[in-house]
């Protein structure tokens, strides 16, 4: 009973739910509803949301101790939804969509096959629809949407699909929102659908949410010094083979984590009345159009759920042209995220044309050029025409910055439009639409700082082409998540206020210490920019893929989370063409892996490592980085013999489901 009693005692009334040990079981009934009742809903639902930040990273793909717990959180949320609706996880799989999306998706179905909740049901503005399907009536063939997470592997002439639900889910999901709708069902469940509902929550202004915070006095350096103070999540304690050590993210291409006045921004945004809601959404779209240069009246701002919704926006407008004498080619390029990859090649009568990168990863420009003469003046190929050149503003493989102004250039001189997938560029340079004369462009929040599940997209008035209730929708969907939208909003003011050019000389200066760290570990391959002295330094951001001689990176990743507490990513990274292309993959070992996913899907194929920085990272996340990677690079391919990893591989297992548990309970 001592057990027991020591949980009681900090355990709040709404997580006694049905506490059972091997000797004891206690049900729990709740009293009726105090008026404060709402308010203390929303405080044990920020609780748990706030112990998920501070173990936050992207889902399924990481390789350290906050990947897996994320991950654990995120897949029980399904469950959780299963458990709500009183369904079969044998017979159901549950689906997270935006609300947009999941209506697209209810038109594929039966109306028998399926269930729906969602956070909007109960007064939460999260921007979460759950679609639990029976398995056996799932859209077979092409998903309608497509991106990150959609397919298992990747060829210039081949796709296979991912299974349900990633197939569904294209895209970084809005995960921490995910998690509080989940939390918030285990809640409802036990304490009525009206718990969150008519909440007195302070009544604030936009003003007050966006721009007031206890670092307004600080900008600069100093901003920067004083705001990775409250990075959530810092200092937490993992188990290595060294015993307890501080986690240390290096996966922000990823996702990112986030700092405390982000999370009160969207703390105080998500519950307010719809009118402050609504006044936060077209602040927050100001903000947007300061930072990215883009004026609003000459663009149009959208909320989406990251950039991956974003690019398939632009890919179902461009599906409906009017112009039916000619066939639409786009152009983008070899290192190239699936997200701006597989949305154009599922647009019907449409060419996609794959242009070339140099050895540092970036491309082709004169090739750009000859195509577009080829294709639009000279009218080589008949009715084919080039309409839009779609290009990332910076690798999230190897890490360099395609020149925007110029390809811009060279596109709208022959014809075409530019889109810029700038997933992973907003967090890291200045950027200005207008100048550089771009037509589309698409980030998503949680690689800004501001992981709650929001996204845009920026185009120049007049190119979408959706009728005023389509319009509206896609609006509608975006704009329901108030929190998200808020929380962006303070993340780009705050990186505004520290100034992108310090943002970038920090990030130059911890990546030259890496590269030059790294190229002193023997057997050890750096892909792409390996020299901080090459021509083509100035225009990367703190991305290093690598490679360990005899090693899978695979077994890097996990070496690097046992022996360091060290957080990166390993594999193809959702950009399959580019990691083949650097691994000198050629069409035969291609087919065969095209076979081993195919009849062995859990086997993992060749990849690399990555390093990724962010705000947060400093000289010694480096340098303890370099120091850990010596020491697995001598390590021997085998540890059978040391049963100290095994160890702690259980521990890091028993972490995760500890901290999922401490949330949901």
């Amino acid at each position: 009973m001592q057990q027991f009693d020591a949980l009681v005692r900090h355990t709040s009334k709404f997580q006694l739910m049905n506490l059972k040990s091997a000797d004891w079981t206690i049900k729990t009934s709740y009293p009726e509803k105090t008026e404060n009742e709402s308010l203390d809903a929303f405080v044990e639902l920020e609780k748990g949301v706030h112990s998920a930040l501070e173990t936050y990273s992207n889902v399924h793909r990481g390789s350290g101790h906050f990947s897996m717990v994320t991950t654990q959180l995120f897949e029980q949320a399904r469950e959780i939804v299963l458990e709500y609706l009183g369904l079969n996880k044998g017979n159901y799989v549950v689906i997270f969509l935006s609300p947009r999306k999941a209506k697209v998706f209810i038109q594929q179905l039966q109306p028998e096959s399926y269930r729906t909740v969602s956070s909007q049901d109960f007064g939460l503005s999260l921007g979460i629809t759950a679609l639990a399907v029976k398995r056996n009536k799932l859209p077979k063939g092409v998903p309608f949407h497509a991106g990150g997470g959609t397919a298992r592997l990747i060829s210039k002439d081949w796709i296979i699909w991912a299974r349900s639900p990633d197939k569904f889910e294209a895209g970084t999901p809005a995960i921490i929102n995910i998690i509080a709708f989940a939390k918030a069902l285990r809640m409802i469940k036990f304490s009525g659908k009206d718990i969150f509902q008519n909440t007195p929550a302070e009544k604030l202004t936009a003003t007050e949410i966006l721009y007031h915070d206890e670092l307004e006095k600080f900008s600069g350096r100093k901003l920067l010094d004083e705001l990775r103070k409250t990075l959530i999540g810092r200092g937490v304690q993992v188990p290595t083979t060294e015993g307890l050590r501080t986690f240390i993210n290096l996966d922000n291409s990823a996702s990112t984590p986030t700092f405390a006045p982000v999370w009160k921004a969207f703390q105080q945004a998500y519950h307010q009345p719809d009118q402050i809601k609504q006044e936060i959404i077209q602040e927050v779209r100001s903000i947007c159009a300061e930072f990215l240069g883009a004026p609003l009246a000459e663009y149009d701002m959208i909320f989406t759920s990251n950039a991956t919704e974003a690019i398939n926006l632009v890919s179902e407008s461009l599906s409906r042209k009017a112009d039916d004498s000619t066939e639409t080619v786009i152009i983008n390029t070899l290192s190239e995220h699936s997200s701006n990859d597989l949305p154009w090649r599922i647009i019907p009568n449409c060419s996609l044309i794959t242009l070339a990168v140099n050895d540092e990863g970036f491309a082709d420009l004169n090739e750009l050029e000859k195509l577009l003469m080829t294709y639009n003046q000279k009218a080589l190929f008949g009715a084919k025409r080039i309409r839009l050149v779609a290009v990332n503003g910076a690798s999230n493989v190897l890490g360099v910055c395609n020149n925007l102004e110029e390809i811009s250039r060279i596109a709208h001189q022959h014809g075409a439009r530019l889109l810029v997938d700038a997933a992973q560029l907003v967090a890291h340079r200045k950027i200005n639409m207008e100048e550089y004369g771009i037509d589309y462009l698409a980030f998503s929040a949680h690689k800004v700082y501001a992981p709650f599940g929001s996204g845009m997209l920026v185009a120049r008035k007049g190119l979408l082409k959706f009728n005023a209730e389509e319009f509206d929708l896609i609006r509608t969907s975006g704009e329901e998540n108030a929190g998200g939208i808020a929380a962006l909003g303070k993340a780009l003011l705050l990186m505004q206020r520290i100034g992108m050019d310090v943002i970038q000389e920090e990030e130059q200066a911890l990546t030259t210490r890496a590269l030059r760290g790294m190229a002193q570990i023997e057997g050890l391959e750096i892909y792409g920019i390996k020299d901080p002295e090459s021509s083509g330094f100035s225009n990367k951001v703190g991305v290093i893929p690598f490679a360990l001689k005899s090693k899978m990176a695979t077994l890097v990743g996990k070496e690097l989370a046992l022996y360091g507490g060290i957080g990166v990513r390993t594999g193809c990274h959702c950009a399959h063409i580019i990691v083949k292309h650097i691994l000198n993959v050629g069409p035969g070992l291609e087919e065969f892996q095209k076979l081993i996913v195919t009849f062995f899907p859990k086997l993992s194929l060749p990849g690399v490592a990555r390093v990724s920085l962010g705000i947060g990272n400093s000289e010694s996340d480096v340098d303890h980085l370099i120091q850990v990677l010596t020491e697995i690079a001598g390590k021997p391919q085998s540890q059978s013999n040391d049963a100290k990893p095994s160890q702690v591989k259980k521990q890091m297992n028993d972490f995760a489901k500890a901290i999922a548990s401490r949330i949901y309970i």
